[in-house]
């Protein structure tokens, strides 16, 4: 199988820290609705992944912005849900999710995590591993929906 810049890859994980991307690979990254992808993981995106300033939501280049910094967690689940169904119809990208609105917006994982649930059938996503641990061994509350 095939991973970042063509290296093998755990199948299920997100690595820790990303520096380069294959043709295919997308960096999902946690943003603001305004797109000012000035720290975190964003200004990475912006400086090494096509990010593109004043975009805060969907596919840029080699990335794609989840907003993160408008409300509670429950304003977040929709722009995931979205993302889930685009990387469902976009099977030929490989999709790299940070652990989006655990920095600078200031979320746990434990927030966050549930509400990637629906991706864990979805083969080209890959999460962090903090999320996939609280998925798969169930802990995590009721999801808002």
């Amino acid at each position: 199988m095939e991973g970042i810049g063509n290296k093998p890859l755990n199948k299920k994980n997100t690595p820790d820290f990303i520096t380069e991307l294959g043709p295919k690979d997308i960096f999902v990254f946690g943003s603001n609705l305004g797109g000012a992808h000035a720290g975190g993981a964003a200004r990475l995106a912006h400086q090494k992944f096509g990010a593109v300033w004043g975009q805060g939501e969907g596919l840029q280049g080699n990335s794609y912005a989840i907003p993160t910094m408008q409300g509670g967690v429950q304003t977040i689940q929709p722009y995931v849900d979205s993302f889930i169904e685009f990387a469902k119809n976009h099977s030929e990208l490989t999709f790299y999710v940070t652990k989006i609105g655990c920095g600078i917006a200031g979320f746990t994982v434990e927030e966050i995590a549930p509400l990637f649930l629906k991706s864990l059938s979805i083969p080209n996503i890959r999460l962090p591993k903090e999320f996939n641990e609280i998925l798969t061994n169930g802990n995590y509350g009721e999801i808002q929906k």
